[in-house]
């Protein structure tokens, strides 16, 4: 079966925060990783992997 492409693989603000640990957007995403479903999904599939 073909994986699932998740979208934050490439998300900007992933990528961004990453590159800018302490920027307000950080804060935002970070904030936003602790109810995505989503991002909750994507992690459990990299723990597959």
């Amino acid at each position: 079966m073909a994986e699932k492409k998740h979208m934050c693989d490439s998300c900007p603000l992933r990528r961004y925060s990453e590159r800018h640990p302490g920027s307000i957007i950080s804060k935002i995403w970070h904030w936003h990783t602790g109810w995505c479903p989503g991002w909750k999904a994507y992690q459990k599939s990299l723990a597959e992997r």
